[in-house]
């Protein structure tokens, strides 16, 4: 199912699933999305599992947006019973899903489609982890996701995911972002269905109340090993969002 070793989507594979709605576009870029850039990076799913390795071992585990599975190689490290991955990409979880049957001495595994705005669980999950998805939420939809994540954890239960500091204003990346967003902006004027990635809205601060709001207990542990930044802050944080007992 999945593409030649280095070979990620072309242009014009990239433009179909850009013009596409988020959950159309995901099936369509499944196979080769490993690939692509949009992956977070195996140095932060390293350093989130170095982080979360204290806090547990924990039996159950949820990726929250899990697309292939990425952060479920994170959640089979440091749980001992059961791992679930939810997306509402069919094309993505069929990717998941083919790649989870080669790991040998896995925690039982599941695949479930479903929207994370309306979680098909009980609080039944000790851990609930993310990354990389919360530019598909617009702003508004935050504090329903972080409630929903919420109602699926037990007590004492914890959400963990990583965030990158922000960019410095006026630097290279500063630029890029803001004219990514300014694209998509656009695009989603003059195009439909919407596609929803909007990567500067997710702001420490706002993120900060939004998990507070939802009912939990919120801390920032640096992830040392992804580096610091010249005035001396993480590069990367681990945000530790815990339903009270």
């Amino acid at each position: 199912m999945s593409a030649p070793q280095g070979q990620g989507p072309t242009f014009r594979e990239l433009v179909v699933q850009a013009l596409s709605s988020v959950e159309r576009g995901y099936d369509l870029l499944a196979p080769k999305f490993d690939h692509t850039a949009y992956r977070t990076s195996a140095t932060v799913l390293d350093s989130v599992t170095g982080a979360l390795r204290p806090l547990g071992p924990f039996d159950s585990g949820l990726d929250v947006c899990c697309g292939t599975g990425a952060g479920m190689g994170v959640l089979r490290q440091v749980c001992r019973e059961r791992i679930t991955g939810v997306d509402f990409s069919a094309g993505m979880l069929a990717v998941g899903r083919e790649r989870a049957r080669a790991v040998p001495d896995a925690p039982r595994t599941d695949w479930v489609r479903a929207d994370a705005r309306a979680l098909p669980f009980g609080p039944v999950f000790d851990l609930a982890v993310s990354f990389g998805a919360f530019g598909h939420f617009l702003p508004r939809e935050r504090p329903g996701l972080f409630a929903q994540v919420h109602s699926v954890l037990r007590p004492g239960g914890r959400f963990a995911f990583p965030i990158v500091a922000p960019a410095r204003p006026g630097s290279r990346p500063y630029w890029s972002l803001l004219a990514f967003d300014t694209a998509m902006r656009v695009r989603n004027t003059v195009w439909r269905p919407s596609f929803v990635m909007y990567y500067r809205t997710f702001r420490l601060g706002d993120v900060w109340k939004e998990l507070v709001g939802a009912g939990f207990e919120v801390e920032l542990r640096a992830l040392e090993d992804l580096g610091r930044r010249a005035d001396g802050s993480p590069r990367c944080r681990l945000v530790v969002a815990t339903r009270p007992v």
